[in-house]
């Protein structure tokens, strides 16, 4: 098994756990994405507002996903 196919295999069976199941599993982690994109940004720039907002948002999307939830300790989010 190649890489890409273990890395696939990860990946493919997550099925979102969220009450709306108006969303794929790909458009959750594609959320996802976007928000960690955000929160180094605002990060960057020094915006705690922001970054509390996408840190909430990472959270969520994450518990959607059924996966581990990223700590944020600076932010006082944690499990």
């Amino acid at each position: 098994m190649n890489f890409r196919a273990l890395r696939l295999s990860m990946y493919q069976f997550v099925q979102p756990q969220s009450k709306n199941p108006n969303y794929t599993a790909g458009q959750t982690w594609g959320a996802l994405k976007k928000a960690w994109r955000g929160y180094k940004i605002a990060k960057v720039q020094s915006d705690n507002t922001r970054m509390s907002e996408y840190a909430k948002k990472i959270r969520t999307l994450q518990n959607d996903l059924g996966i581990k939830q990223a700590e944020f300790p600076e932010l006082h989010l944690s499990s």
